[in-house]
């Protein structure tokens, strides 16, 4: 093997017809009406959880710093499934994961004091990120089931 050719095997490997024809399905299921409304409503339910303790009043909280952090992060993962989504797809099960996590964190970590806000905001933001994280779940399994038949 000669050293001129390291390197490129990737190159190759982006233009395989395989690869090419999975990036156009994957492109063409993030392209639907439902796909870019979960996209955006996913944006919109991260940003919630992360300003949720100022909009409710729990910003004293130690919750308030995991809100901030875990609402940024479902954010940016809705705006990469919404402008990049063959290359994010990978990572939509984390979505529901996090939701999970914005509804029991209050239980799990030590030294919180919740208060009835606290408890209904991170239940119904976490349920909507749970949501919206499964439906954009959804065009990767469509992409995959058209693959297969």
């Amino acid at each position: 093997m000669s050293t001129e050719n390291i390197g490129t095997g990737s190159a190759h490997l982006a233009e395989h017809p395989d690869i090419v024809a999975m990036g156009v399905r994957y492109e063409r299921a993030a392209e639907t009406p439902i796909a870019q409304a979960s996209d955006a409503l996913t944006v919109l339910s991260g940003l919630y959880v992360a300003l949720s303790p100022w909009i409710v009043g729990f910003s004293d909280s130690a919750v308030a710093i995991n809100n901030l952090v875990i609402g940024l992060a479902i954010a940016g993962l809705g705006a990469g499934y919404a402008f990049a989504y063959e290359r994010t797809h990978r990572l939509t099960s984390v979505c529901p994961l996090l939701g999970v996590w914005t509804i029991i964190a209050m239980w799990v970590m030590n030294g919180v004091d919740t208060t009835t806000g606290m408890l209904v905001s991170n239940i119904v933001g976490g349920a909507a990120v749970v949501v919206f994280g499964l439906a954009a779940m959804l065009p990767m399994m469509t992409a995959r089931r058209a693959a297969r038949g």
